[in-house]
Parts: structure tokens; sequence; C-alpha cells
């Protein structure tokens, strides 16, 4: 791209022989803005048949060959930019020389297709669109990306690049986005995701140098490029079953969407059966489908997050003070501390039942922004799958701990393996906590797919053993911090090769997860980004979802959470946040917790289910049981009824 009159007009052939000898050392701010966005939105490749047409030389195919595809294909009419691809990729990928409107690949070959910054050289559109459609099998996403065409007209861009002291421009063609949607759509294939970035911070480094920084300037506040995502409009991922005849959102418009840790968009969000369907421009789409049953929110002002994992939990003791005085060296001390089920105030604790203190448990985790639980104990499936608050894993395998588990090699083998193994370990900072580790090995459950809880007391040896076994770490910082009066480092954390962040029970710990996320940060220094890592996309990893959760992507659960926007990022924002901040929770495209602003701006269809409950004096509407839950817990405690150290009242509508 230049803003400079060209010194020679070439063809894209020409255009491209040229450039390949020096594409990949030529500094790209396009290139880096789509890296930024389109990352954030493909889907995990394992196990995917990738086509990437217009590869040049193998810029995303490289990105992509560790991921672990079943094949990756690249097609390009330039052999010289091919070239450059094969010495990069060497035989991860299958490298062809051929025209993207013939494509020599048979029909339904892929699942995913790529077509970055292709489209401007695309002589008949119609043929490249039915080539597309042709080799993507039914349930396949095809990925389309190229320069904006309005800000092409705007700000007079042109393609071309610099090439022994001369300035070439290659001949592109410009058509505006509801083309290309017209385009494909009359192959079948439709826009689920429609993004128009700007330029950023970081496009700015790139622009400077280049020396270019007043183009950069020039094109402020306009969209650079498009991204789209299109499928098949028939097909797509299963709908969730409704478990009632309850109507849900539809979705939400004029909010700022969270793509990742640090990237966002102003947009909306279309959902259809509990999943996101459409993410981005809705505007600008050519296509929509609208009924008298849509049922949609204005978000204006507020920023949209994923829905939080909370990676460890024991929902049944929400309601439970901290027990304790701490400073134990190991979990066994303070368990034998607290051992009195007898006495108050356990026992009055024990006396309510057990399915109440579960749906408080599930209570205590909607409020701060979390839609996902792994609750470290038996599956209940007469609460959990009865219309609960919150999702709770309920696919993983579990024992409790090394010192008081006996079957921890039964329990591990019979984990599927497409499922985690989850076991408390080295909870503590003594010499036996250490040495927890060589059992585990013992007992043969220590592997990729093991997940250790705390491992406070891993010294340098048994984090390396951890490490080098692919087992994942899911850090519990309050609760660590009350038991022996320090955490894992961010240095330690380091070590680790995957981290997960869980609440604990408010028997050790203190507050929530968001309370967990600024505790940690304050604490340890751990950075923003990685925080925000810690409770989407690496947790989903480290439990082994599937189902998009901590993402806001198209198929993915519509699970989500909206906050003020104080214009940060996603991780910023997040690290900022209090229950007092979360001001809306949807769980599956139904709304579970509202705040009262936000319950008065909601469709009464969509609230008519919801109950007030009243927290430290702020009012929130949730979807649960509560007159049944709150009489279960206040009649059987003689103080107010507290949720993880917060007084709660149930506050019966007039």
């Amino acid at each position: 791209m230049s803003t400079f009159a060209p010194i020679r007009g070439v063809s894209p052939r020409e255009g491209y022989r040229l450039w390949s000898r020096v594409y990949d050392a030529q500094p790209n701010p396009l290139l880096a803005l789509e890296e930024r966005f389109l990352e954030t939105l493909l889907p995990p490749v394992v196990g995917l048949d990738v086509v990437d047409l217009g590869c040049g030389t193998g810029r995303w195919l490289a990105r992509l060959a560790s991921r672990n595809p079943t094949s990756l294909v690249g097609v390009d009419f330039s052999s010289e930019m091919l070239e450059h691809a094969q010495r990069k990729l060497a035989r991860t990928a299958a490298l062809l020389v051929g025209d993207c409107e013939k494509v020599p690949l048979p029909s339904a070959c892929a699942d995913l297709v790529l077509c970055s910054f292709l489209g401007s050289y695309i002589e008949n559109l119609g043929n490249f669109c039915e080539e597309v459609r042709r080799i993507l099998r039914p349930e396949g996403s095809v990925f389309f990306t190229d320069l904006h065409p309005a800000t092409v007209e705007k700000c007079g861009w042109r393609r071309g690049f610099s090439l022994d002291g001369e300035h070439l421009e290659i001949a592109t063609h410009v058509r505006p986005v509801k083309e290309l949607l017209l385009a494909f759509e009359r192959t079948g294939l439709t826009a689920c995701v429609l993004l128009e970035p700007h330029f950023g911070e970081p496009e700015s480094a790139v622009f400077e140098n280049a020396h270019k920084q007043s183009a950069f300037i020039a094109s402020f506040g306009q969209p650079a490029i498009f991204i789209l995502q299109l499928r098949y409009w028939e097909k797509g991922r299963p709908a969730l079953p409704a478990p009632d005849a309850e109507v849900a959102l539809t979705s939400v418009h004029g909010a700022r969407i969270a793509l990742s840790a640090q990237e966002s968009t102003p947009g909306d969000l279309r959902l259809n059966h509990g999943r996101i369907a459409f993410v981005g421009n809705s505007g600008s789409s050519s296509k929509q489908r609208q009924t008298a049953k849509d049922l949609s929110v204005d978000l204006n002002g507020f920023l949209v997050l994923p829905g939080l994992v909370n990676a460890h939990d024991h929902l049944e003791f929400a309601l439970f003070p901290r027990l304790g005085k701490g400073r134990y060296v190991n979990f066994l001390e303070w368990a034998q501390d607290i051992h009195f089920p007898d006495s108050s105030p356990v026992r009055e604790h024990r006396a309510i039942s057990k399915e109440t203190r579960l749906w408080w448990g599930g209570i205590r985790n909607l409020l701060s922004g979390v839609t996902t639980v792994c609750h470290h104990n038996p599956y209940v499936p007469e609460v959990f799958d009865n219309n609960f608050v919150v999702r709770v894993l309920q696919d993983f395998g579990w024992a409790h701990s090394v010192t008081l588990d006996s079957g921890i090699a039964r329990k591990k083998q019979a984990t599927p393996p497409e499922q985690p193994f989850i076991i408390h370990l080295a909870e503590g900072t003594d010499e036996q906590s250490a040495m927890e580790i060589l059992a585990l090995i013992r007992e043969r459950a220590l592997d990729d797919r093991t997940v250790i809880v705390h491992g406070l007391g891993l010294d340098e040896r048994g984090r390396a053993l951890l490490r080098s076994s692919g087992a994942a770490l899911i850090w519990c910082p309050t609760s660590n911090v009350f038991l022996f009066e320090r955490t894992l480092t961010r240095e330690a954390l380091a070590d680790f090769p995957r981290v997960a962040l869980g609440s604990d029970s408010p028997l050790t710990s203190q507050g929530d997860l968001l309370d967990e996320i600024r505790f940690a940060r304050e604490l340890t220094g751990v950075c923003e980004e990685q925080l925000y890592s810690f409770v989407t996309t690496s947790a989903a990893d480290v439990l082994r979802l599937h189902d998009g959760q901590g993402t806001l992507r198209v198929d993915a659960l519509a699970d989500f959470v909206a906050v003020c926007d104080k214009g940060l990022s996603p991780a910023k924002t997040l690290a900022t946040l209090s229950w007092r901040d979360v001001e809306l929770v949807v769980v599956g495209g139904r709304v579970h917790m509202a705040a009262l602003d936000m319950y008065r701006r909601l469709p009464e269809t969509l609230t008519s289910p919801l109950l007030p409950l009243e927290i430290e004096g702020e009012l929130r509407w949730i979807r649960a049981p509560l007159p049944r839950l709150y009489s279960d817990a206040s009649r059987h405690l003689s103080r107010e009824v507290e949720l993880g150290g917060r007084r709660v009242l149930y506050a019966f509508p007039a």
C-alpha cells in the first residue's frame, strides 16, 4: 500500500514475481492489522484440512503448521512467491501453482479456506466464489480479507512496493463489501463475521519504521481492512436443546465486542439457539433474517466480554465463612484444625440442604461474570441439569489428593482420553507437599491430561517434571495466601506450560473470581493479558472445553458478560472489575443476571423469570429459585446470610 504516485504500473503476476524478492522483509501495516484480528477469529485447526488461496510466501500456513491440522495446502499464481513459501514451510504444506478462479483441487476437500488480500486481484468474482464454494465442505468456513474499499477510495491508496529504487504499482479491482457479500450469497455462502478494523498503535510503529507516518495520520479513524467469515447459511453447529419454553435473547447491538485480551470491535452479536451466529457490523451485511420473535438489547456504552471460566471451586461451601487461622505447612493441618462438624458454624451450614448450598455456589460465581465452573466434587445431575444458574463441567476425571485418595491410578485410567484428570497437589509448603508429584508419577497419573490444583509446594525439580509432562496448573492465589501466607510468584508460574485461575471456596479464599484476578495482579504482577487468558482461553484449554467457552466467536456458546466500557482493552478492563461492575450475564442466550439499570433496559419477556437479590445493598435480578434458597439458608443460620463473605437478602418483589 502506498499514498505516493507510482513510478511504474505492473500486472498482478509481474508484480508478485518482483515483490517476492522483498515481500517478507518489508514492513506491512496491513498484514500486521489483519494478523491482529484474524488470529482471534480462526477456529482451532486440529484435525482440519486447510486451504490457503493466494498463500503468497506462506505467512498463514506457517502460523497454522504447529496447530496440528490434518493437511495444509497453499495455492498461488506466483511460482516465485511459492519458492519462498517452500523454504519457510519445508514439508509441512503442499504448495500448488494455480489460478484461484480455477482451483486445482477436488471438490469438498477443505474445512477451512483462507483468502487473504486476494479479492483485489480476482477478475471474475462470480467464478471465484463458485470455486470457493466447490472446495468447501458443508460445515466449513471461509475467511476473506482485503483492503477496505471505502478507505481505498477516500485516501487514494494503491497496492504497491519499492524495489531497487523504483516504486511499482499493481493493478487491482476495488469492489464494495456488499458486492462481495452478494457474490458469495449467490453460491449459498453467507457472512457470519464482518469486521472493519482500524489501524491502531501497533501499526503506527510499522508506519513509523517505514517513514510513512503521514499515511497513518491520513487514514486515522477509517476502516483499513475488512474481514469476513462465510459459511453455508443452512449449516452450522447443532442448536442447544431448549431446557424449557422460555424465550432467549436474539441479538445485542451497539456494544464493543471483546475478541481477545487486546482486540475488540464495535458491533453486534446475533444469537441462534444458544450459540453465537454472527459477530461484527450487521449494518453492512446484506442478508439479515428478522422475525417477529426477535429480542434484542441496545448495549451502547458497554463492553461485552466472554463469560468467565472458573477452573476450581467447591460450590457447596459458598455460604460458609473462612475457617482456620492460617500459617499452615500443608492442607492436612488446616483440615484437622477445622474438622468439627458438630460445632458452630459448621453445624448450622451443614444443616442447609446440599442442593441449596450448590445453588448458592452457582450464584456466587454468576455475580462475578462466571458462566462455566469446574466443581471439584461429584457431579450432581438432579441439580446441575435442571436449569442451573451456571454451567458446571461434567466431562473430567478427578481425585481429591494424593494423601486422601487411594484410587488415583484407577481414577486416572478410567478418565476418557479426551478429558482432563484433575487433582489437588502440593497444597502446602513443606517437603511432604513437594514430594507428592513423585507419588503421582508412581501412580502413572502424570501426563498432558493431568491438571493439578495449587502446586504451591513444588520445588524446581517438581516444576520441571510437571513442565516436561505437559500437565496444567490451576492457581488459587487468595486461598494460598490465607493458608500458607504465600502463593506462586510470577516467575514460578512461567514454569507451568498451561495455567487457569480458580476461586476455590470461601472456606479459604476471599471474594470471587474477579477478586482473584485483582489480587493476583497486585500481589504478583502477572500481566493483565495473562490473567485474561487464565479465565478465558487458557482455562478452556486446561479443562479441554470444546464449545467456544472463553471466546466470542461464531458457533461458541452464547455465554457473555456486559460491563460499562471504560475505553480500555478487554484485559485491562477485566483486571479492574469487581462484582459491582457486572451489569449483565447471559448463559446460552438467556439472561441469567442483570443489574437494576440493565433490568429496566431489557425486554420484559427476557426478565420475567428473574428474581431480585440484594447484595451488600445493591440489587441484582437473577434466574434462580430465590424464595426457596433464601428460606432454606436463613432458617438454619443464626446470623445474616453471607455469600462469599457478602451479605445477601432476598428482596421480595412488590
